[in-house]
Parts: C-alpha cells; structure tokens; sequence
C-alpha cells in the first residue's frame, strides 16, 4: 500500500465496526478495505453503497461478480481479477471461469450473460459509444431497464474501485492467488 491506512489494531468507531464484520466473515480485513480508511470519512458511504449495490442486484450474485471479473480484464485491474477470480471459481468452477475471463462470448453463458458482460465491457473501454440502440439490443435479450441499470451501475462502480485500488497500492492478499503460476500470471491483467 502506498498510502497510511488504519490498522485493525487502531480502528475505532465505524471503521472498527467494518474491520470487525470483515474480520468474522473473511478472517482478516482485506486491503481493498483497508486502502479507504486513509479517508475514513468515505469508508462507510463506500462499503455500504457496494453491499447495497452486490446485495441488491437484479440479476443475482453470480451476474454481479461475472460483470466484476470482465471489467476487472479491461481496467485492467490485477486486485480484482485476482479475487473475483477467486470467488467465481468457488461458484462455476475453475475450468468454466478461465474460459469466461478467456473470452466470455464462447464459454457456454446465456444470451442474456453474453449481452450484459458485453454492455460491461463496452462501458469500461468507452461508455461514450454506447447507443440506444445498444440498450434496445439488450432489451431483446430479456433485460428490463432495471437490470441495464444495475449492470450499468456494477460496472462503472467496479471501474472506480479497480483504479482506486491501483492509484493508493493495494496488493492482492495471498489467499486469493491461485496455486497454478500460469494462472496467476492470466489473472495478472494490470499492476503486478
């Protein structure tokens, strides 16, 4: 980390509250958390807009994290590549989430999945080329407004937390790299 952070031993307050709730539910607070606490003031409004974003997304968790793993390839951001690597891999397996952070469009996701990981990607290479009728092809697909929003949302926040991350130094802890060095070094899209 680049920047001073407070350490769960020096946490008080609301910061403490959410090192004390990462702590029981991971075992440890991770750096991506710790990275806000040098303005302390942003932690809690971050971490409460990214649960209540994650927890109440249209399009369920799996959805979320897919649009976080292919925003994370073209950030590109190596943290969460790293991690939402991870924790895709404990939902769809290994194989089947190489081949998605591979190339997405041919491995085995729905129309729907394709189309939403497409919009994602468009928005964190260039939002500013996408159309109405970029959103109309996503309606064809069964997606409802509110759940173009949400990607939309999940995508453009997850490009802001990926270049946050990489800008102050956070490093990717080690329980989230894989065993295998060449996958490590796939998910190894950014900052090393």
């Amino acid at each position: 980390m680049y920047i001073k952070t407070i350490t769960p031993d020096d946490a008080t307050g609301a910061v403490a509250d959410i090192y004390k709730a990462e702590i029981d539910a991971m075992g440890r607070v991770m750096e991506a958390t710790q990275c806000w606490s040098a303005r302390p003031d942003m932690l809690v409004p971050i971490e409460n807009l990214l649960h209540q974003m994650r927890d109440g997304f249209s399009l369920g968790l799996e959805n979320f994290r897919l649009i976080t793993l292919i925003v994370a390839k073209h950030v590109p951001s190596s943290y969460c590549s790293h991690v939402y690597f991870k924790s895709l891999s404990q939902m769809l397996g290994r194989d089947k989430t190489l081949a998605i952070q591979d190339d997405y469009r041919t491995a085995g996701l729905s129309d729907q999945q394709v189309a939403m990981l497409a919009y994602a990607e468009q928005i964190t290479l260039d939002a500013s080329r996408i159309t109405e009728a970029d959103i109309d092809a996503l309606r064809s697909v069964g997606l409802t407004d509110l759940n173009i929003a949400d990607i939309a949302l999940a995508a453009s926040f997850r490009n802001f937390l990926s270049r946050y991350f990489d800008a102050v130094g956070a490093t990717v802890e080690p329980e989230f790299l894989d065993a295998d060095p060449a996958v490590r070094a796939r998910m190894a899209v950014g900052k090393q």
